[in-house]
């Protein structure tokens, strides 16, 4: 269930007549368990309660309290061992008029009316394994309504089918848009009179709903509609009257309205019921995104941008600054003065806006910074000097960019209520004024000077009784600081649609003839970079990490620099989640490119450090690209990918069916080997290959079972439309691609885990064919495993290669072969060579345990773990003559080497 099925589930439950023996299993019920997991805590087969009621483990402990009794029967809950025992997260009881409950790994309590449980729902929102936020727990309001107006849409679908098309729905979400500001301005006193607008439509529509569309047609026409001074509107019935003339374009245009029944109608009027005044216009807009996509309903009230990461973007972009200018004013007027012009001047541009939160939240800490100003110079704020119309953005979707604009009207009122005054804020805001400057539209088809031209300040921004209806200081630069921010669109180059191809297409053919591998966020960091270009400016976005590993650094970074750009500031790889249902959050970078000579910042966690300059890797140094290398760069043996058989199975075996070959056919024994993989190497198996010279194919073809195999194997590669299996079609005894030399040979898994603190490899004897899944080097010394098993390879492999989902990804092209190794000595190889075996016999010492249960971090044997950390010791102190404090000084150090590197190559060549 989502949250906002869970919140009706909740209400409806509250609002029913209470039923002590039912309440337990309804309220688990309402958090999306299932029958079949109730019936069996009704039976006792799960219930662990010892105190009569209800233990759901690793959940929460119910028990309904004798009348008066809550206080104490929660207490009980609390002491009970079977609370403890079972891992219980919540203790809630209640006897039908009280509740009390308590989370327990916090010590937060909930104490109300058990008539109120259903606006207290997001303090128990873990329970269906979704992760809240304060805001939601401690105001529902943004959920509620997102359900309210979810029930309306869908049922104004169904009593008006032909608002479903495409020519009416964007007609629909203005009307939602109408609706959802008419219950803020009855609740904040934009409309005088209580309740105006709800009870209006209770009054004057049918019970049936028949009238309802013509009463709210007249409320549009009326609010459209400025009335002489001192006189009412000709025309207009009384009750119509009363509404104010609203204007600023929300219900300017004839968009109709849609017809209502008796559900529609009582869902409009169960929507006014709620108290709209307290809504978060940056919660509010992102969770009803989804009401008006069908595909995307069943996440309502779900994705919810916490501040705080908004603020990972936001603060280092521009606010940071603003709030330093303000800390150096101190109480300066002139200088305060200079900040509040300053604020006047900047404009914010999302081309990715959604709801419009990264702009909601952008212009209320600049509204705050603007009464800071203020209070310190001493003066009443009368009129903002910050408009609305610097606020820019682009989305997709219609009806979030009717949301994101209604967003930045409610954000600008609840800011002057807070800044100016409750009385004020009503003066001011009608009739409303310009609103953000929001286009609908691909972002990635649109011209982004069109939406956000990089003008002076217009005349009409000037005027001081203008449309914007804010104030605008004389003086000072007329010149705009631009801002770029936003969330666009991740996708991987699998998951892209043919749209998002073609818009790929459109950004990428003339700068690259390979670019199908990138991301699709990154087409927006070319847009920023070609908006910019020639003018001063900042971009920062949200985004996937792999646009800051592997291949696409040598892809998307080129353009970026050529365009003059640098990276100004950057948070490292963290969890960007939000309120979805067991939501492990997506691993994301925040990346700022701009041309402004400023310090750079890199964000490592609650780490910031200034810099000179930040690779697009995201560590400190100068621009490095690393790019892939046939041969090493370092005097290090030569790895390639293993074995590649192209067979559709033929060729491999496992364990039992060789030897049952083998046993009737003996000869047989000198065409197999041990075959290993990726799955092999790290987890074990008992897997061979047909390995058949040429000189053994006539007994290879002799006998009927390998014969048959191999002409299984001719016909696979003839029918197959790959080049290379066609061109060994007539070879089908051979593998495709076969290195393997029969000599002893280094083998590192191409993928793995990101929870091991080492790389997976292995040293193997000639008899053993290491596949196509593992990169391989022959004849290797073995010191050069010591480098493969170390936390300095780890290091680099993680940031250059990238990573398949969250697993390390392993190339011998661009990890290996790249990686700076310095000069050794005879006795560091003999130092390193000694490591090396140390760890073998180790991992000896355990056997059978596999690489996957000896290297698993909590279960990693302790002289495994000295032998690898001896061996760090030595590689790391050859390189700076002591340890590594953590893997960013580590990845200096390679990027400088490797800069050194290569430009001694370039220079040779």
């Amino acid at each position: 269930m989502n949250a906002v099925e869970i919140e009706e589930a909740v209400s409806d439950l509250s609002q029913e007549p209470f039923d002590a023996a039912e309440f337990p299993f309804s309220f688990l019920a309402a958090f999306g368990n299932k029958e079949a997991t109730i019936k069996r805590l009704r039976s006792g087969n799960t219930n662990k309660s010892d105190v009569g009621g209800v233990l759901q483990r690793n959940n929460i402990h119910i028990a309904v309290a004798e009348p008066g009794q809550t206080v104490e029967t929660l207490a009980r809950l609390k002491a009970s061992p079977q609370t403890e025992r079972q891992k219980a997260k919540f203790i809630l009881a209640t006897d039908g008029a009280q509740l009390e409950a308590e989370e327990l790994g916090s010590g937060e309590v909930l104490s109300c009316r058990y008539g109120d449980l259903g606006n207290n729902f997001g303090f128990f929102l873990p329970l269906a394994g979704i992760s809240t936020v304060a805001e939601v727990k401690n105001n529902p309001i943004d959920i509620k309504a997102t359900s309210r107006l979810n029930r309306l849409y869908v049922q104004l679908l169904k009593d008006n089918a032909d608002w479903g098309s495409p020519d009416k729905r964007g007609d629909l979400n203005r009307f939602m848009a109408r609706m959802i500001f008419c219950f803020f301005a009855e609740d904040t006193g934009i409309f005088q009179g209580d309740d105006l607008f709800t009870s209006t439509v209770q009054t004057m529509t049918e019970a049936d709903g028949s009238n309802t569309r013509d009463v709210l047609l007249r409320l549009f026409d009326a609010m459209n509609t400025r009335a002489p001074d001192g006189a009412a509107r000709p025309g207009f019935p009384s009750w119509a009257d009363r509404f104010p003339y609203v204007n600023g374009g929300l219900f300017a245009d004839d968009i109709g309205c849609p017809t209502f029944s008796r559900t529609s109608r009582a869902y409009l009027l169960r929507a006014g019921e709620l108290d709209w005044k307290t809504i978060n216009p940056d919660i509010f807009g992102s969770m009803i995104q989804a009401v008006a996509d069908e595909d995307e309903r069943g996440e309502l009230g779900m994705h919810y941008t916490s501040v705080p990461n908004i603020q990972k973007v936001l603060d280092p972009l521009f606010l940071d600054d603003l709030r330093e200018q303000l800390e150096q004013a101190g109480t300066n007027k002139r200088m305060l003065f200079n900040l509040r012009q300053r604020l006047s001047r900047i404009r914010v541009f999302d081309p990715a806006c959604g709801s419009g939160n990264f702009l909601v939240i952008a212009y209320i800490r600049m509204r705050e910074i603007e009464d800071e100003i203020m209070r310190r110079r001493g003066e009443a704020l009368t009129r903002s000097a910050i408009s609305l119309t610097q606020f820019f953005g682009i989305e997709i979707k219609s009806f979030a960019a009717e949301i994101a604009r209604l967003s930045l009207l409610i954000a600008e009122f609840q800011c002057d209520v807070r800044f100016i005054g409750q009385a004020e804020a009503r003066a001011l805001v009608l009739p409303l004024h310009a609103t953000g400057n929001i286009r609908q539209g691909n972002a990635l088809r649109i011209d982004w000077e069109e939406v956000c031209p990089p003008a002076t300040v217009s005349a009409e921004e000037r005027d001081l009784g203008g449309p914007t209806g804010r104030l605008n200081l004389e003086g000072g630069s007329e010149e705009r600081e631009i801002y770029i921010c936003g969330n666009p669109p991740y996708q991987g180059s699998v998951n892209q649609s043919q749209a998002q191809k073609a818009d790929m297409e459109s950004i990428f053919k003339k700068y690259l003839k390979t670019y199908k591998d990138l991301d699709y966020v990154s087409s927006w960091f070319v847009r920023a970079a070609e908006y910019l270009k020639g003018r001063s400016g900042v971009a920062a976005f949200v985004s996937t990490n792999s646009i800051c590993q592997g291949e696409q650094v040598a892809m998307l970074w080129p353009i970026l620099f050529k365009l003059g750009l640098e990276i100004d500031f950057a948070h490292t790889s963290f969890l960007w989640k939000n309120n979805a249902s067991n939501n492990a959050g997506v691993t994301c970078i925040v990346v700022g490119i701009g041309n402004l000579t400023r310090q750079k910042l890199l964000f490592e966690g609650s780490e910031v450090r200034a810099a000179l300059g930040i690779t697009p890797y995201l560590t400190i140094g100068e621009r490095v690209i690393v790019r892939k290398q046939t041969s090493p760069l370092s005097p290090i043996a030569k790895m390639q990918s293993g074995n590649k058989p192209t067979d559709n199975g033929n060729f491999i075996l496992d364990g039992e069916d060789k030897r049952s070959l083998v046993r009737s056919f003996p000869e047989t024994e000198r065409l197999f080997r041990r075959f290993v993989g990726s799955r092999e190497l790290t987890q074990g198996g008992d897997r061979y290959c047909l390995w058949i010279k040429d000189n053994d194919l006539a007994v290879a073809s002799a006998n009927p079972e390998i014969g048959n195999r191999i002409s299984n194997v001719r016909a696979f590669r003839l029918e197959s439309r790959g080049k290379q299996a066609n061109e060994n079609a007539e070879t089908p005894h051979r593998f495709v691609f076969s290195p393997h030399t029969g000599g002893s040979c280094i083998a590192v898994s191409n993928v793995s885990s990101e929870r091991r603190e080492y790389l997976p490899a292995n040293y193997f004897s000639g008899d053993t064919v290491v596949s196509n899944l593992a990169s391989v080097a022959y004849d290797a010394p073995l010191w050069n495993f010591s480098i493969i098993v170390s936390k300095l390879h780890l290091a680099w492999i993680a940031t250059i290669c990238g990573k398949l989902k969250t697993d390390y990804r392993y190339s011998n092209t661009l990890g290996w072969n790249t990686f700076p190794v310095p000069k050794l000595t005879a006795t560091d190889k003999a130092r390193l060579t000694r490591c090396a075996a140390d760890i073998l016999l180790a991992r000896e010492a355990h056997f059978p345990a596999t690489i996957a249960e000896l290297y698993d971090p909590e279960m990693m044997p302790t002289d495994l773990r000295a032998a690898h950390d001896c061996n760090d010791e030595t590689l790391e102190r050859i390189y700076i003559g002591r340890r590594f404090r953590n893997d960013t000084e580590r990845l200096e150090k390679l990027f400088e080497m490797y800069t050194k590197m290569t430009t001694k190559k370039e220079r040779a060549n």
